[in-house]
Formats: structure tokens, sequence, C-alpha cells
């Protein structure tokens, strides 16, 4: 689907390829140069998905990403220079839904743009299709309809891919899904190249409903362990 993309990149040989690339898959491309432009490039154009570095000039990506996801929920692909996890982990937990560590293929940069881009798709036409749900086990309460969770009676403030990581883990409670599976349901990828951002988003999955609540079965995937639902 064409889309307007909020690009967000100082380096300009990097922002005008991947800027070029996404015009040529028939997207609308807004240019940005530094955090604060971003942030008000954001509020001017209203995109669909940012594209957004992580080292920017005035402030980082970081803070931009918390800015605007304050302002309104958009995915956030962020790219950032260190294949560090601790830098993964404050992306994600700023709002990101995934990341590219440079230097990345063009291709791969427009594989995933393209399956951000389905899974809000996917998202909004189960939200219109199906009946808004509450389940509840040990403390553990999820609202579908109105994409709110609680965690003993403590609202906690998911991520659009975190909440859809969690539905996904709770539509089979106890059951063991491979990331495979994962990767998916929730991101809409055919292949396993993105393994560790599902190990990623767990682990920020984890920090907010708790660490015990999603059990790893290593070499295969992760399952929701609950008691009985209420």
């Amino acid at each position: 689907m064409a889309a307007r993309i909020l690009l967000v990149e100082d380096e300009p040989t990097i922002g005008a390829a991947v800027a070029d690339r996404l015009t040529a898959h028939g997207h609308e491309v807004v240019r940005a140069w530094d955090g604060p432009g971003g942030v008000a490039a954001f509020e001017e154009h209203r995109p669909d998905l940012v594209v957004l570095d992580v080292m920017l000039p005035g402030f980082d990506g970081h803070e931009v990403c918390r800015r605007i996801q304050a302002v309104r929920p958009v995915p956030v692909l962020m790219l950032t220079a260190r294949d560090d996890e601790a830098d993964v982990l404050v992306g994600l937990a700023v709002g990101a839904d995934d990341y590219l560590t440079k230097p990345f293929r063009m291709r791969e940069l427009v594989a995933r743009v393209s399956a951000l881009l389905r899974r809000v798709d996917r998202a909004a036409e189960l939200a219109a299709s199906t009946t808004p749900s509450v389940r509840s086990w040990d403390g553990l309460r999820i609202d579908t309809g109105a994409r709110r969770v609680w965690v003993d009676d403590a609202e906690v403030h998911l991520t659009p891919t975190e909440f859809d990581l969690l539905v996904c883990l709770a539509a089979a409670p106890g059951d063991v899904l491979s990331r495979e599976r994962l990767l998916a349901e929730v991101w809409g990828w055919n292949d396993a190249s993105g393994t560790r951002t599902v190990d990623s988003h767990i682990k920020g999955l984890r920090a907010k409903i708790g660490g015990d609540r999603v059990r790893t079965v290593h070499g295969v995937g992760y399952a929701l362990e609950v008691g009985a639902p209420r």
C-alpha cells in the first residue's frame, strides 16, 4: 500500500538513498534532518509511518519517538549505527516497532516498511470485524477492543507491537509459539530473518507485564504463562 512516510535522517547520502527507494515503491516521503525538525514535520504532515535515525542533531531519535508517540500512535522503524541490545530496548521502550542496524540493504528496509504497514492494516481490520473482549489471568487483564492492558489493576502502556505480540500469545495461553510463527502473525514476515526482533520485543514486554508471565523455550519460542482464565 502507498503511504506517507516521514524520514528523519541527518546523513545526506543515506537519507537520499532511502527516500529514493521508498518513492520508487509508490510512497510519499517527507524529510527532516534533526530531532526538533522531525517532531515538527510529524505534527504538520501526519505520516502513516516514521523511519527514524537514532543519532540526530538537536535531540536523538529516542526523544523524537517518545514525543511523537505522545501525540499520536504511529509505527516507527528505527535506524541505529550500533548493534547494541541496550539501545534497541530503549527504542522499543519509547514506542519503536522495529529497528535496522546500519549498514542495511535497501531491499530489507522496504520489506520492513511494507510489513509494518500491513500489520497496521490487519489490526484495523481485526478491530472492525471482531467483538471486543476482556480476558484475565492471575492479575493480567487484556481489553482487545480498547487495546489496553492492566497488571494487578495498574494500567500498563504497551507499544502497538507489544500489544499485538501479547494478544498473539494470549490467543493460545500456555502453548509455545515459535519465533517464526510470531514473526508471521505479528509482523507479517514470511522468513526467519527477524528472530532477534522477536527476542527484543519479548524482553520489552516482560519488563512491563512481569518477567515470569512469558516463558522461554530455548531453541523454540515463547509461551504466555497463565492460570485459569477469569
